[in-house]
Formats: C-alpha cells, structure tokens, sequence
C-alpha cells in the first residue's frame, strides 16, 4: 500500500517537522489544519490546507474543520472501485497515511484552577474520528498516533515504499487504546464534577488503561497464567518504567514483582541511604545508615535466614562495595534509582540476579490511588503516604517520656510497620554510629500479641533494649507485657482501644513510655 497522501494535525508536535519533510521529500502529499499547517509551513515544508482539500472553511472557531466526507471517505475508503468511484464522485481523494494525537485533555483537567468550560473546549472531536476511521480501515490506512512510533514506520517506508500490514494492525491496536484512554478520561473528570468545576476525588466512572509489557512464566502459583501490565501514564522512578540491567536469564515472576513492589513502596520512605530486604511482601529487614554497603548489611543482618532468596530495594545508586555485599547472598532481584559501572560488573557474575533500574532519585512517595480486584468489581483506595514525623507529634500517654535515642529509633520503627502486614510488629534499634535498623518484625499474625512473640523471637538477644512499633492499637495489655518481656525500651502505637487506659497503666506498671500516634497502618 504505496503512501501518496497524509492528514497531520496533531496537539503533540515531537519529531513532528523532521517526520512531515521525509514524507514530503519521498513525494507525498500533506493534508494539515490550523497550528500543525502554520508549523509545518514555518519550517519550510509544502502544506494543503485540509480546508482546501474539502472546499469547507472551518467554522465555530475550529470546532468543525474535519468532520467532512471528502476527509473521513478518504481514510475509510477500502481497495475497491466502487469505493474509489464514490470518492472521486464527491471530489475526495485517498488518504493513506493518518498523523493525528488529540487535544491535551488531560493536562488541561490536571490543572488545579481549570475550568469546567475549558475542560470541554479540550475535548478532541475531529481527532478521536479520525483516527478510528483510520485504525478501523488498517487494511490500507497506517495511523500514527505516538511520535515514538514515528521513526520506525519512516524507516519501513524508506526500506520498501510502503507499511507492512503486521505494523499497520499493530498501530490501530494502538490507536484504539488511545482513544479509549481518553475517552475514559473524559469519563472520569464529567463524572466526578459539578457545573462549579469541583470534583469529587472517585468519579463515577473509572476506566484505568495497562498495556502489556510481558508474559509471565506462571501466576502466584505453576497452574495459574500471568502477565505484566503496565499503567498508562506510568512514570520515571516506577515500576512499570524500569529497566532490566541484569546479565540475562529469567524474567520477573508474579511474585518477584509483587514483592519488588513492596519493597520499592517501602524504601521510598527513606531520605538517607537505606535498603530494604522483602520476603513474600514484607520487610524481613530494614535499615537506613551513612553508606548504602552499611544499610544492606545491617538489614540483612536483621533476618539472615529469610533474606535468602529475597528481594532488595535500595535508595541510591549501588555502588561496587554494596554489590560486593549483594554477591555474598542468593538474591532473586535487587532494584535501585541507577547502578554504577564496577557495580555492574560485579552484579553480573550471578547471571540469574535480576537488576532493575528505575533511572530516577526515588521521590518520597507515589502519590495517586491504590486498586484491588475483588470478586465482580474493585476496592478504591487513597495512597498511604501518611507516616512522616507520626511519632515525633504523637502524644507521649506515659508518665516517662522516650529519649531522644528512643524517639529516633520509634520514628523508624513506625515507618517500616506500614509496610508490614497486619498486624505488624516492629523491633528496632539505633546504633552508636547512628545506624537505624529492625531487629525483629512480626508479620500477618491474626493475634497481636502472637507478632509480638515472634518480632521477639527474630530479634533474639538484640530485643533487650530496643523500641517497638504497633501498626494498630493494643487491644487488651498482653502484647505490652510480651514486648517489655522480650526487653523492648519504648513502644509507639496509635492508640484507640477501650482499653487504652488498662495497657498505659500496664506501661506506666513497666516502667515504658509510650507514644499516641494517632494513626493507623493496616495492610492486607
């Protein structure tokens, strides 16, 4: 299918002038409206107004300036002579090749202060037709609606005059999608706002959009396909930007990725060098000390025996000493913002380690919503960013306060339990060099005072003077009484039992401080 004619009019304007010179260059002739035309025109490339095409000015200030026979039988048009008769009947001509994104909506609806009105005005009419009609008529019509896209297809042209109809399908595919994404985005915003432009945080409608990235070996489990999906939109410092630096072998399973996603989640929470081992998506050992070697160390320290095989998060660039330190155990993945060359060098000795690279400084957090799939439906939720300086503003509900030691370590402590499935004990501790690490955790117990026992039983000897942090309140004063057992030195939870007053009474009997946070870190 040679390409004699393109429509360009496109809001995103990348790699735009170098695309529309090769075509024209290569013969072809460019159809093109308003801000597209005047830019192509500017850099020196021949333009027919698509205005002139149809003999139809634009009207209503360029609200209908596509919505023409002459334009959408030219795309639609099949290899057929009857096809070819009626178009040429009503002074239309073929057009082969369809370069068309859409008003920036969703920028415009980002916008703090926009309005509902120009909310509206950005919502793209011609374009969303056009480039259905082209991607429904892919037998002959290649779409481009991505300027990653456009470099390739150049290419092709350039090699064999035409686009192959394998690329031409898989760009509709794609052209779909993006229109459904912005059809469902425009869903989304006038569904959750009134006629003021306020919004509602849960719209009525919700249509996420994923592309698949890759197939997975298996699911959860060997008898249960999978795949990896990734958002729409997703962004640099995310998982679904990551990029695969390992030596080969095999790809992320389910559960790498969903415990690569744990541990990503939580060593965000971390402004210093820090490092973070999971195990079946909890934090088997947490750490945050002056070099990034140190807090690997320190936090595989914590639970040796469940490290193996684990997954490790880290905060900053890994350098050769911390992969040294990497090698010394078996791993399944280790992810982090970028990896020195050394690093690298020494990293790829062990050619099934998975290492991905976010190529970006960690933010502090990934704001935005939370989804999960429940039987018929989904569970909506915001992002828990919460955690920061809990414990510094909580109520101290003892008659002892915690020391400034204690404090440090309680405020570490509470961030890592976050992370933790409930219910969620932590033991830690601060070192003399300032190193602040876990000890013990106990997760996913239906009992508190049962974590309780086993944070202590993982943390051995170094639970005598340690702090612990509670996910949820005490229910009753036999988890107090287990942690100062054990030898725990301070105890921050958030409070809210009915018997608050029975467990301080049983702090204050020990002798242990403790801190109100006042929130609660629930994870299922």
């Amino acid at each position: 299918m040679p390409i004699e004619r393109a429509l360009i009019s496109v809001s995103d304007k990348r790699e735009l002038v170098p695309l529309a010179q090769a075509l024209v260059k290569r013969g072809v002739e460019v159809l093109s409206t308003g801000g597209t035309a005047k830019t192509l025109r500017n850099a020196g490339v021949a333009v027919t107004d698509v205005a002139t095409y149809t003999q139809s000015p634009e009207i209503m200030d360029g609200r209908v300036k596509t919505l023409h026979p002459r334009v959408h039988g030219g795309i639609l048009m099949r290899e057929r002579d009857e096809d070819r008769a009626q178009l040429s009947s009503i002074g239309g001509k073929p057009i082969d090749l369809v370069i068309v994104n859409l008003y920036p909506f969703e920028a415009t609806v980002a916008k703090p202060d926009v309005s509902l009105e120009d909310a509206v005005e950005n919502i793209d009419i011609g374009g969303p037709s056009m480039v259905r009609s082209a991607a429904k008529n892919h037998a002959r019509v290649t779409v481009l609606v991505d300027p990653s896209d456009y470099a390739s297809v150049l290419s092709e042209i350039e090699a064999h005059g035409e686009v192959a109809f394998a690329t031409r399908a898989r760009l509709a595919a794609k052209a779909f999608a993006h229109t459904a994404a912005y059809d469902g985005a425009i869903a989304a915003y006038l569904s959750s706002v009134d006629e003021t432009g306020k919004r509602e945080p849960y719209p009525r409608v919700h249509t996420p959009q994923f592309e698949r990235a890759y197939a997975l070996r298996y699911g959860e489990n060997p008898h249960q396909s999978g795949a990896f999906y990734v958002a729409r939109g997703a962004k640099e410092g995310s998982l679904g930007r990551a990029r695969s630096v390992g030596a080969g072998g095999k790809e992320l399973s389910f559960n790498n990725l969903v415990d690569v996603d744990a541990a990503l989640e939580a060593v965000r929470e971390y402004s210093e060098p820090a490092a973070v081992i999971v195990k079946h998506t909890n934090p088997c050992g947490v750490a945050q000390a002056a070099s990034l070697e140190r807090a690997y160390r320190v936090a595989r320290a914590a639970d040796e025996l469940s490290a193996f095989g684990g997954i490790v998060a880290l905060n900053r660039e890994v350098d050769e000493a911390t992969a040294k330190a990497l090698v010394e155990t078996f791993l399944e993945c280790v992810v982090a913002p970028t990896f020195s060359t050394a690093a690298l060098a020494v990293l790829h000795q062990k050619k099934n380690l998975r290492l991905l690279e976010l190529g970006a400084t960690l933010p502090a957090d990934e704001s935005g919503m939370v989804f999960k799939s429940i039987s018929g439906g989904m569970v909506v939720q915001q992002r828990d960013n919460s955690a920061e300086n809990e414990v510094e503003h909580g109520k101290v509900v003892t008659a002892n306060a915690p020391s400034d030691k204690q404090r440090r370590a309680l405020a570490f402590a509470w961030k890592v339990c976050k992370h933790v499935k409930s219910n969620a004990i932590i033991l830690a501790r601060e070192d003399d060099d300032g190193t602040l690490r876990t000890v013990g955790v106990g997760a996913g117990q239906m009992s508190r005072v049962v974590s309780v026992e086993i944070a202590a039983k993982k943390a051995g000897d170094l639970a005598k003077g340690a702090v612990l942090a509670s996910d949820a309140f005490f229910p009753f004063p036999d988890g107090v009484e287990a942690a100062v057992a054990a030898g725990a030195s301070a105890i921050a939870q958030p409070g809210g039992s009915v018997k608050d007053a029975d467990v301080v009474a049983t702090a204050d009997k020990l002798g242990v401080p403790m801190v109100f946070t006042g929130f609660r870190h629930f994870r299922h």
